[in-house]
């Protein structure tokens, strides 16, 4: 055995090493790993997978020349560099990659399983990656693969795959919904991945970020194995890469830390992606993962069929949960509407925008004067009507388009302004929802006879001018708002989110002090 760099072999044991383990032996889809003393040892398999093709000795060392060089970014004292096995009666002596040996007891994935509190490492690795990331150049070939076309081309790439491999055994329910999903999230959605490239999100980055592969060392992280074999699926959205160990802690039963990490990550890195798109890469993440357990499954791996059906499952549940949504919520003055949508927006993490607001916005005003006036009349003619839903409406839709869901607090009181709505939800692929805020008379009444100056001008005469000439809102949801705000909430949230995202959600990160 040989290696390409005995300097660096001499060095000492890994930071935190203490006695010498035992030798083993593990084994992956792409590699066979040897671990003796001090040093692990990797072989790439000669197997051609599709999306990679190592069946040549040329190819296998050019991928172990590739994995020392890349990994140097992340673990510079962890990859030794590239060593050789020469067989009796071989052609050519087999390649391999040589590292030292990490701590078991240090790797994230068993730390997490152990229940050890694990705040502070993951700071360290959203730090890393956060840093690394920054530093990563910025090419036109990165670029490239960062667009809405790129990414939808390497779901496509993983449809074929699955289905493909469909055909030596049965495949867990769920890919061609995941499938639509997908399809839908994406095809509305070009604005936001120019956004990110312009933002210089793009980034040659990790590519397969795992809790068994991060080590949390006294002197901070190492991470090791990235993606080495293909260059376009290394070039993500520094959030994909950083996805990719968000789903495997959920994998881990660890949704807390998966959310945890992913806060810490978007903070560090100032990145303020919409929810959506957290949602969307955690669940690219779980099904390229899902694809990997097929391919183990099919090599006759245990565990990998329930690792597959895990990991379909993860998918579908963060697809549904990046949805992009038009919330309307309508009703007439003193309805309670304008309550409910602040709540409702606060508890799902989305913008609000507000009709009387805008309203007033538009003349110069601001919100909280009063600029009262009879029905039909000031600022609340049919004409600034028109202009001020023209304008709601497309604030939303640039919102949306951005993958960003809104609420609309407005009455909603016209047939045509509706319309209107449905037709931004078409052109931005976003899930319409129409729910409509109800009260007894009398409670309307006591409500504007004692309500405060406020955005709404509307007194009981306007609303009850209002009432006389409103739609019927037959689409819409019915929302008894008489009762508490609570129940109100409880009843927009079963209607607008009926998919239950479980504890994983993913909102904005709020800033934490180091």
């Amino acid at each position: 055995m040989r290696h390409d760099d005995a300097s660096v072999l001499r060095a000492g044991p890994a930071p935190g090493l203490g006695p010498l383990p035992r030798a083993d032996v593990r084994e992956t889809h792409t590699a066979v790993l040897l671990f003796v003393g001090d040093r692990a040892y990797k072989l790439k398999k000669p197997v051609d997978l599709g999306f990679l093709d190592y069946t040549t000795v040329e190819a296998r060392r050019a991928a172990c020349e590739r994995e020392v060089a890349l990994n140097r970014r992340f673990a510079p004292d962890v990859y030794l560099g590239v060593g050789e096995i020469r067989v009796p009666g071989a052609e050519a002596p087999e390649p391999l990659v040589a590292m030292r040996r990490m701590p078991t007891e240090r790797r994230l994935s068993q730390l997490v399983r152990e229940g050890a509190v694990a705040d502070d490492a993951l700071r360290a690795v959203a730090r890393l990656l956060a840093t690394r990331h920054a530093s990563a150049p910025r090419t036109p070939d990165v670029d490239a693969q960062g667009t809405r076309d790129a990414l939808s081309s390497r779901w496509e790439a993983s449809f074929a795959q699955v289905r493909s491999l469909a055909e030596g055994g049965p495949v867990p329910e769920g890919p061609e919904e995941i499938e639509q999903l997908v399809r839908r999230y994406l095809a509305s959605r070009e604005q936001l991945f120019a956004m990110r490239i312009g933002q210089g999100r793009i980034v040659d980055g990790h590519g397969d970020l795992l809790a068994d592969d991060i080590f949390c060392l006294d002197d901070g992280p190492r991470v090791l194995d990235c993606l080495e074999f293909d260059d376009d699926l290394r070039y993500v959205d520094g959030l994909d890469d950083a996805a990719f160990l968000a789903m495997d802690l959920e994998q881990l039963d660890a949704p807390d830390l998966a959310a945890f990490f992913l806060a810490r990550y978007s903070e560090y890195s100032g990145d303020p992606a919409p929810p959506s798109l957290r949602h969307h890469y955690v669940a690219y993440r779980a099904f390229v993962r899902a694809k990997v357990s097929l391919i183990q499954a099919r090599q006759g791996a245990p565990g990998a069929d329930l690792a597959t059906r895990r990991l379909i499952t993860t998918t579908l549940r963060h697809l549904r949960a990046s949805t992009v949504g038009l919330t309307l919520v309508g009703g007439l003055p003193g309805s309670g509407k304008s309550t409910l949508s602040g709540a409702l927006a606060d508890r799902l993490g989305v913008t609000l925008l507000s009709s009387d607001r805008l309203r007033k916005e538009l003349a110069g005003i601001p919100a909280e004067q009063p600029a009262s006036a009879p029905y039909c009349e000031g600022l609340y003619t049919p004409e600034w009507t028109a202009t001020t839903y023209a304008a709601l409406l497309a604030r939303a839709a640039t919102l949306l388009s951005r993958g960003e869901s809104v609420v609309l607090d407005a009455t909603w009181s016209n047939t045509r302004q509706r319309e209107a709505a449905r037709h931004v939800a078409e052109r931005t692929s976003a899930d319409l929802v129409a729910l409509h805020c109800r009260v007894p008379d009398e409670l309307t009444a006591a409500r504007l006879e004692g309500r405060a100056a406020g955005p709404s001008d509307a007194d009981l005469d306007v609303a009850l001018a209002m009432a006389e000439r409103e739609s019927p809102w037959a689409e819409a949801v019915a929302i008894d708002t008489s009762g508490p705000l609570e129940a109100a909430v409880s009843q927009a949230l079963a209607v607008v989110r009926p998919h239950d995202t479980g504890p994983l959600v993913f909102r904005r990160p709020l800033m934490e002090p180091d």
